[in-house]
């Protein structure tokens, strides 16, 4: 999940200068010479022969720390700080816990604390089903990530995750009213991960595992959807999976193609690549051709990933070998889950009649839409300044929504499969064109949409723990 930055920003820069070295007009020159334009001078403070200015200036991103080094390098100038919107917009954190009531007197306190709250968790202690009506467990998810894999930085740890899963935690709040709490592990142990969800799990209605890299993921998920009452989810692989078929059925409706008839080449077998793939499978999709670093994936091949042998098993049925310009001939659909510039325009005139591309690396994506324009039918990316842009946003809020909602214990392949149906059928018949194939992550439609068929698939996977609450107004229990 990423929003690409506007063409500019502002920056407010706090400097410290010297009027006997130089004078505020050479400043304006500097800062305008190293791209910048000044929209704002505050004096923070002013002595007889230092002024401490706030500069807010508007520049385009990337020359942010040219005109940063510019100045540090005048005769006369000290930078002592520089901020731009965004890091202002993250002081002191982006979410924080709030009470329903207040509490006015000792009747209130005591009712909420000691000693009337003994009545309610000896409720629960009698039966444990009553803390998802008596408890935040109702509507409580854990975004849980150790920072080993965030989209476009890699493995940055724990910490520099945190404001990725706050803005998760506000994504989830805004679009599904939903309580997300982020959870950030100083650990890269794959038992240790496993362990410490499983003791928090009481707490939490669901686990939406973030940001966790390849292939250790994997593991966790399996042990802790085994090892869990909880519905447990890893949105980089089955948020972008699910986002990803939902395109390809408007893309292939588009084109006038059955989704199960097409040749699929998939560059980048990784978390994402897995889950898309085996989507894809359940979808009746039969040929689809893996490629990463070493070629085309090929059953009886041995190799070190053990997600790698299983792809290889399940996939290329007609033993397709070599590099992805070798086995894209012929293939209807192109999806990128791997790195920028891997796709040339010559592979993609390979493709079939109205080819489909799906170039989802990020920030870069494996081929820019304007080196296959004219060439390909469809293109969709994973960056919010191209048409078409896959984003977790679109699953994740309404499928927690709805999981909370009839208490699933877990999210089967059904429930998957429905959500991205529905993500897909907000894009009307009259609507739907080579541009708009998935609907935008504001439109506020996809969050019902996705949490009724997510509902609705989880009854009849029988993963529901809720009575039926299809045919009435979800209410509060007690």
């Amino acid at each position: 999940m990423a929003v690409q930055a506007g063409n500019s920003t502002n920056i407010i820069m706090r400097l410290e200068t010297d009027k006997h070295k130089i004078t505020f007009g050479q400043i304006v020159t500097a800062i305008g010479e190293a791209g910048g334009d000044i929209v704002a001078v505050d004096v923070n403070r002013a002595g007889k022969h230092k002024t401490i200015h706030d500069i807010t200036v508007t520049i385009d991103p990337a020359f942010s720390e040219r005109i940063v080094a510019r100045l540090s390098e005048t005769d006369g100038v000290k930078v002592i700080n520089v901020s731009d919107q965004t890091l202002l917009l993250h002081l002191g954190g982006k979410i924080e816990v709030a009470p329903k009531l207040r509490i006015k007197n000792r009747d209130d306190l005591s009712r909420v604390y000691t000693p009337g709250v003994a009545r309610v968790s000896m409720a629960i202690h009698d039966d444990p089903s009553r803390a998802y009506s008596l408890t935040i467990k109702r509507n409580t998810v854990a975004v849980v990530s150790d920072g080993t894999a965030v989209l476009g930085l890699g493995n940055i740890g724990p910490l520099a995750a945190m404001p990725v899963m706050e803005g998760k935690a506000m994504l989830f709040k805004q679009l599904a009213d939903v309580d997300a709490f982020p959870i950030c592990l100083d650990t890269q142990d794959t038992e240790e991960i496993i362990e410490t969800i499983k003791r928090i799990a009481p707490a939490f209605g669901g686990i939406n595992l973030e940001d966790i890299s390849s292939p250790r993921c994997f593991e966790i998920e399996r042990r802790l959807v085994e090892e869990l009452d909880i519905p447990v989810f890893h949105d980089d692989q089955h948020g972008t999976a699910v986002v990803l078929l939902a395109g390809l059925y408007n893309a292939v409706k588009l084109v006038g193609k059955r989704l199960e008839d097409c040749k699929v080449v998939l560059c980048g077998v990784g978390a994402a690549g897995n889950a898309c793939t085996k989507i894809l499978l359940s979808a009746g999709v039969t040929d689809i051709i893996g490629v990463d670093r070493f070629g085309a994936l090929v059953r009886g091949q041995s190799y070190d990933n053990e997600a790698w042998t299983w792809y290889a098993e399940h996939t290329n049925p007609n033993m397709a070998t070599g590099t992805l310009s070798d086995v894209i001939h012929g293939a209807d659909i192109f999806i990128g889950v791997s790195g920028p510039g891997v796709l040339q325009a010559t592979d993609v005139k390979k493709m079939a009649k109205d080819p489909i591309v799906f170039a989802m690396a990020n920030p870069t994506p494996e081929i820019v839409p304007e080196e296959v324009e004219g060439i390909v039918r469809v293109m969709a990316t994973g960056r919010s300044d191209y048409p078409n842009q896959i984003n977790n946003v679109l699953c994740f809020p309404g499928l927690f929504r709805g999981v909370l909602d009839c208490r699933a214990s877990s999210v089967t392949e059904p429930m998957k499969l429905a959500a991205a149906k529905a993500i897909a059928s907000v894009v009307t018949d009259d609507e739907l064109n080579e541009n708009y194939i998935i609907p935008s992550v504001f439109n506020q439609h996809v969050v019902e949409q996705v949490r009724k068929a997510v509902i609705g698939a989880a009854y009849e996977s029988k993963v529901a723990r809720r009575r039926d609450i299809r045919t009435e107004e979800f209410s509060s229990e007690v």
